[in-house]
């Protein structure tokens, strides 16, 4: 059938193909007077049924809900949310006053349901959940105010498989509503992601391992821990050599950068950006970020008694690109540190990088109780 058009969908909209897709394929309808309004939002109801059509392959097991929310009597929609709810896209325990069809369903919860329902149709989307209760997500949100660990699987399956991305700002919203033209896109995709295995997705193959492993080394670079690893040092305290305090190692993020337009790791963005390009370019080496939490202990605590504090790669610089400041996450202080420490007397968790050689990597950690991880070049 000839693809339809809207008078209120401009030739140049972003969404267009999507949009005429997602109606071709009968999940969205225009308005009937040729107008299909790209920035509606997006109702609980309208959401409700556009998955339900999506899921359309996935035959229901059992007869299927009949009566899920006591509010949609009489509602257009109860027919569809009853089959979401089967399919285990939407949970009635999370409305426990009704579904309220006509609100507006947010980012968040449009994350949880789409995560929900593949996690029904498979086994492994179920251990992706399991495996991301403690995976970094590398938006905003992620640092403040904090994202709930209850909800975090659900984000890191929806970013982890492309349903959903961070804003230009660094933001996931989860609060944010969605439009028509935005719900095409995201049909679209859940549609193919649908049909593929939670493994093929590289994003959340990294999440998954950084909840586990606490980190992505492995995933994205050359480099190996052999037969040492990450989670061992995980929580581990080292005191520094001169006495002046203490940190304690939490995980080890690394961006591939040996081809610049096709950075490996879902926290490229996080980390990297043009400023760092021709520092990186011209060196062969590996930026290597990690998450510590530096505890303060000599009154006047600066970053001269850390960098003098240790020896290895619990050592490490300033982010100085700027990237701290736009997603909200604490790295060295470049002035004025002991003002700087002296306001996070009881520690402060902060982000700092290392730059290992692709030629000739290795280095170390050491932690107070003996344990260690060595990084080498895989050679296999």
């Amino acid at each position: 059938s000839a693809a339809t058009t809207f008078k209120d969908v401009q030739a140049n909209h972003w969404a267009k193909s999507a949009i005429e897709s997602a109606v071709s394929k009968g999940y969205f309808k225009g308005y009937g007077n040729g107008l299909f309004k790209p920035n509606a939002s997006v109702t609980r109801a309208e959401f409700a049924s556009l998955i339900s059509r999506v899921a359309k392959e996935i035959p229901l097991s059992e007869a299927g809900a009949t009566d899920s929310f006591k509010d949609l009597e009489g509602h257009w929609s109860k027919a569809e949310v009853d089959r979401a709810v089967s399919l285990g896209f939407i949970q009635t325990k999370d409305y426990p006053n009704g579904f309220k069809p006509n609100t507006p369903i947010t980012r968040e919860e449009m994350a949880k349901w789409m995560s929900s329902g593949l996690m029904t149709s498979s086994e492994e989307y179920k251990k992706a959940f399991v495996e991301t209760k403690e995976t970094l997500l590398p938006v905003k949100e992620a640092f403040k105010p904090g994202i709930a660990q209850a909800k975090l699987p659900y984000l890191a399956i929806a970013m982890g498989t492309n349903l959903m991305n961070g804003f230009p700002d660094g933001s996931f919203g989860m609060d944010k509503t969605t439009t028509r033209a935005e719900s095409s896109a995201i049909l679209l995709r859940l549609e193919g992601v649908l049909k593929k295995d939670a493994t093929s997705f590289e994003d959340l193959n990294e999440l998954r391992m950084v909840g586990v492993k606490k980190t992505n080394l492995e995933l994205v670079s050359s480099l190996t821990t052999g037969n040492t690893s990450i989670s061992d040092i995980s929580g581990k305290r080292k005191t520094f050599r001169n006495g002046a305090g203490s940190l304690v190692f939490h995980r080890l993020l690394a961006v591939n950068v040996s081809d610049w337009d096709k950075k490996k790791s879902i926290y490229a963005p996080l980390f990297v950006n043009e400023l760092d390009k021709s520092f990186l370019n011209s060196r062969n080496v590996i930026p290597l970020f990690s998450e510590i939490t530096i505890y303060p202990k000599a009154t006047d605590f600066s970053v001269a008694h850390y960098m003098n504090g240790v020896i290895d790669m619990t050592g490490g610089f300033r982010i100085d690109n700027g990237l701290d400041k736009k997603f909200g996450y604490q790295t060295l202080p470049n002035i004025e540190s002991a003002q700087y420490f002296a306001k996070h007397k009881s520690g402060v968790k902060m982000w700092v990088v290392n730059y290992i050689s692709l030629n000739k990597a290795s280095g170390q950690f050491n932690m107070d109780d003996g344990s260690f991880v060595t990084i080498l070049q895989n050679q296999k």
